[in-house]
């Protein structure tokens, strides 16, 4: 695979990881709006480390740490690939919004459907040992 194919490739990951969490902000105030008790497996936003937040501000909590996600990973899709943002800024805000958006998944953990939870977290430890190795390799990013 050419580093071309490669870094496009990479970049959509980051946008489509990004994009992906526009569907459990919507789920989170579907549900949240009292509208369905449930969303496609997405419930009301309950968190196991802090039973004390019930309610609206769960719901509060868990779409601000996935719109903060939202957007931290597009932007590293635009500064991976070099549009808008300087490439050498995608490597902290990939950093940055994996652990916010691993922060909302452990945060959050058993009310989010299953296979949702394992890729996104699948996905955010791929980036922060990505990012912590050194990968991609520099020609990657050159290309």
């Amino acid at each position: 695979m050419s580093d071309q194919t490669l870094r496009w490739l990479i970049g959509a990951v980051f946008l489509l990881h990004g994009i992906a969490h526009v569907g459990a902000i919507g789920a989170l105030w579907w549900v949240g709006s009292g509208r369905a008790t449930t969303a496609g497996g997405w419930t009301a936003a309950r968190s196991w480390m802090v039973p004390s937040l019930a309610g609206s501000r769960a719901t509060k909590v868990a779409i601000s740490l996935w719109f903060v996600s939202l957007a931290g990973f597009t932007m590293t899709a635009l500064a991976f690939l070099g549009i808008v943002l300087p490439v050498e800024f995608w490597r902290p805000l990939s950093v940055g919004a994996a652990i916010v958006s691993t922060t909302g998944i452990v945060m959050f953990l058993g009310t989010w459907p299953s296979f949702n939870t394992l890729a996104a977290l699948a996905v955010n430890v791929a980036v922060l040992v990505a990012a912590f190795v050194g990968w991609p390799p520099a020609t990657v990013l050159a290309s």
